[in-house]
């Protein structure tokens, strides 16, 4: 057998850059680095000799940097990914959020933080954890909940078996998800003897898992059953690349379909059959539509219960639920019929079982109304004094928007408002909802940039958000990538604070002047975008907004445009309940009402399953 010696840190990296797509691109297209103890000596020599056969970025900080490469992964549907390195204690730690986005999110990311010496020799180390009852422990145990992969690298050799595990878990359809490779500092500079047929290209393809037959009839027979089905199309559609096929199989068979955060985008909103999305930021014509649905067919979704209205949105007593997914846990989720399969292949094989079959089709008309509704809240204000709504930020942008505009955010006010307002073209919405964590948005685009460096990337974050992350937006401004940042100035956390005057509360430490405070803050935006290298300026008003946002697309690099927003009104339109527990004693009689519309409400949940 030939071998080749190389540090456990260099045959790590020389493996990563072997590992192929079908379509012959690296999997794992880089690597962002912020270097330390635990990760300087031995990783980051071993990446400065890869060069451009695995480049290395430079981010701010681990956890952004993470996100940055979870969006990444999910803008290429999951396809191709990024791994991200950092030193042991801190710059691990920072990363565990990241690691629990993307365990909800279910998109694959390579985590390889510093860990600890497995020889022991200098314990403590600089930044240990030392558990008085455990040697085995290191700060990186706190990745174990939040992996779907979790491996310390102790010894050279064990990359042997947990780099293609690692592999396996990310390209695995129904377990893909966050991986994390603790690496022993002293393990990543030892001297290994590897099997040179180790460093052999390898293709990874993505299964496409066929249903049981059991399973498959089950459906097809309860579906010709049916008299009024409705589609909940989830991310598990467009991770398949199943749109054509789910916009096909619904105009074939006359079936509305309705669309999930992660769902959005994977129906032109032009279809006469996309109604819009269901649950808590749904239209009023989805959440009818579902609520008056014999049979609801969810392909590729979760179920969360902003979809579900937190199980009361599906309230048809005849209802039967039918849940496409490639992971059992999902399928079987809430009681559905279950079909574990990829989201193409259902939508074909349950194609062929209904063959002409074709149902009576939705009322076109509730569709054309809302479509009116929303027209009438995204409308430019008239001229005046008074603060624009968020609703009225996204409709200048959606009369800028064109067919290659991709719209993202992650929390507050506007997921919630571009889910219930945004028309979106194929592809063109990128929500992190799953785990909805303010500070992914900045980094976020970042990562969405540079995996679709041909689309015009919007981002809206909101000042609660942005001032919790915004540093990579200096990286963006170095690398020269492009993209418009339209950031919201309501003056706090305007979202929350809405929902806690909305569950009986007063307002209280979410607006800043509601806040145990001194001086109230004047934070200058745009000096502090300008001061990290973006372009930035103030919008006056929506027509201002608008020409910044046409101008934005002439530059080179990040442009951030500031407006300041009311934080009373929200989307303004459609909606349902969520489940958010009122407290059963307070102070005030609002509170005492909200716990009783709170009850009624926990009254209507479908619950089990």
């Amino acid at each position: 057998m030939t071998t080749i010696r190389l540090t456990a840190a260099q045959a790590m990296m020389r493996w990563l850059s072997v590992q192929l797509t079908p379509e012959g691109d690296r999997f794992i297209e880089g690597v962002w680095a912020i270097f330390g103890h635990g990760n300087v000596a031995g990783i980051g020599e071993a990446l400065e000799g890869m060069g451009d056969a695995l480049p290395t970025w430079r981010g701010q900080n681990e956890q952004t940097m993470a996100h940055a490469a979870i969006a990444y992964a999910k803008a290429k549907q999951r396809r191709r990914a990024m791994a991200v390195t950092s030193s042991i204690g801190p710059g691990a730690t920072n990363m565990v959020t990241a690691a629990a986005l993307a365990h909800v999110n279910r998109l694959p990311v390579l985590l390889i933080p510093g860990d600890v010496f497995a020889n022991r020799g200098p314990d403590p180390v600089l930044q240990q954890i030392e558990d008085f009852d455990d040697g085995t422990i290191s700060a990186n145990d706190c990745f174990r909940p939040v992996s779907r992969y979790f491996d310390r690298i102790s010894r050279p050799e064990h990359l042997l078996t947990a780099l293609p595990r690692a592999m396996r878990v990310m390209t695995d359809p129904a377990n893909c998800g966050p991986v994390v490779l603790a690496f022993c500092q002293d393990v990543q500079a030892e001297g290994f003897d590897w099997p040179e047929e180790f460093f052999a290209p390898t293709v990874w393809h993505i299964r496409r898992p066929e249903p049981d037959a059991r399973e498959l009839g089950e459906v097809v027979a309860a579906l010709k059953a049916a008299k009024a089905p409705v589609i909940v199309a989830g991310g598990g559609v467009l991770y398949s690349g199943a749109e054509a096929a789910l916009a096909a199989f619904a105009a074939k068979h006359g079936i509305p379909v309705v669309e999930t955060q992660a769902g959005k985008g994977a129906v032109d909103w032009e279809d006469p059959l996309n109604f819009g999305s269901p649950g808590v930021c749904g239209s009023d014509c989805a959440n009818r539509i579902c609520a008056e649905a014999d049979l609801v067919l969810g392909i590729g979704t979760r179920f969360q219960d902003f979809t579900t209205g937190s199980r009361t949105l599906f309230a048809n007593p005849a209802r039967r639920l039918i849940s496409v997914n490639l992971a059992g846990y999902d399928a079987a989720k809430h009681g559905a019929m279950p079909l574990v399969c990829d989201a193409k292949v259902a939508l074909e094989r349950i194609g062929e079982g209904l063959g002409a079959h074709r149902f009576e089709g939705p009322d076109l008309g509730l569709r054309e109304a809302w479509f009116a509704a929303t027209g009438k809240v995204m409308a430019a204000p008239e001229a005046g004094n008074a603060l624009p709504s968020d609703a009225q930020v996204i409709g200048a942008v959606q009369r800028h928007a064109g067919p290659q505009t991709l719209v993202m955010c992650a929390a507050g006010t506007m997921p919630g408002a571009l889910q219930v307002l945004w028309r979106s073209s194929p592809g063109g919405y990128h929500m992190e909802y799953g785990f909805s964590c303010m500070g992914y948005e900045v980094a976020g685009a970042l990562g969405i940039a540079m995996a679709e460096p041909e689309r015009e990337v919007i981002c809206f974050v909101g000042d609660g958000s942005y001032m919790m992350a915004n540093s990579e937006l200096a990286t963006a401004a170095m690398m020269g990538i492009r993209f418009t940042v339209v950031l919201t100035d309501n003056r706090g956390y305007g979202c929350i604070n809405r929902l806690q005057q909305g569950t009986g509360g007063v307002q209280f430490n979410n607006l800043y002047a509601q806040s145990r405070i001194v001086n109230p803050p004047a934070l200058d935006f745009v000096a502090h975008a300008g001061s990290m290298g973006a372009f930035a300026v103030k919008a006056a008003d929506i027509a201002a907004l608008e020409a910044e946002l046409a101008a934005a697309q002439e530059r080179s690099g990040p442009s951030v445009i500031v407006i300041d927003t009311e934080a009373e009104t929200g989307a303004g339109i459609g909606g349902g309940w969520w489940d958010v527990a009122v407290p059963e004693v307070g102070r005030t009689e609002k509170l005492a009402q909200a716990r009783k519309d709170y009850e009624v409400n926990v009254g209507r949940q479908q619950v089990g399953g």
